[in-house]
């Protein structure tokens, strides 16, 4: 488990989070859409929605690991009474890096957005009466933010 890969994956997010939800990106508009004031935003503990929002970061970089590097499938598959079985060691001596690239974790990484977040938020959305637009805003945020540390992840070796 690469750990470097991980906290600049989380970083990411926040990055990532700065950028869509800015003013003139969809923040206004997710503002309206969830009913957000000024005053609700003022009136937070900012450090600790930051820390928490990185701690979850970190959390979710480390569950997409097995979504977007491949070897790991074979790394649980091979595990022994003992350790891990030399048909392990075969494998990654052939295919260490196999799909180890940006652009395939990016893919993979969008692909758990939209058929893992997309479907959270919008059942939780669809609940607390919010729009399409709520949902597309948040949905779309996570898409490109798992897309990016997917990519962060699988190509970091």
């Amino acid at each position: 488990m690469n750990f470097l890969a991980i906290l600049v994956a989380a970083i990411s997010a926040l990055v990532v989070g700065f950028i869509w939800y800015n003013p003139k990106v969809f923040g206004t508009t997710w503002m309206k859409a969830a009913d957000m004031t000024e005053e609700k935003i003022q009136g937070a503990n900012m450090a600790k929605i930051f820390i928490m929002a990185f701690i979850f970061a970190v959390l979710l970089a480390m569950s997409i690991i097995p979504m977007v590097i491949h070897q790991m499938g074979a790394f649980s598959l091979t595990q022994g009474e003992l350790g891990v079985q030399p048909s392990y060691e075969a494998f990654m001596a052939d295919y260490a890096n196999q799909f180890r690239t940006f652009k395939h974790g990016t893919f993979h990484g969008a692909i758990a957005g939209i058929f893992v977040a997309l479907p959270i938020l919008g059942t939780n959305a669809l609940f607390e009466r919010k729009s399409a637009k709520y949902i597309l805003i948040n949905s779309g945020y996570w898409i490109v933010t798992l897309a990016i540390m997917g990519g962060i992840i699988c190509a970091w070796k």
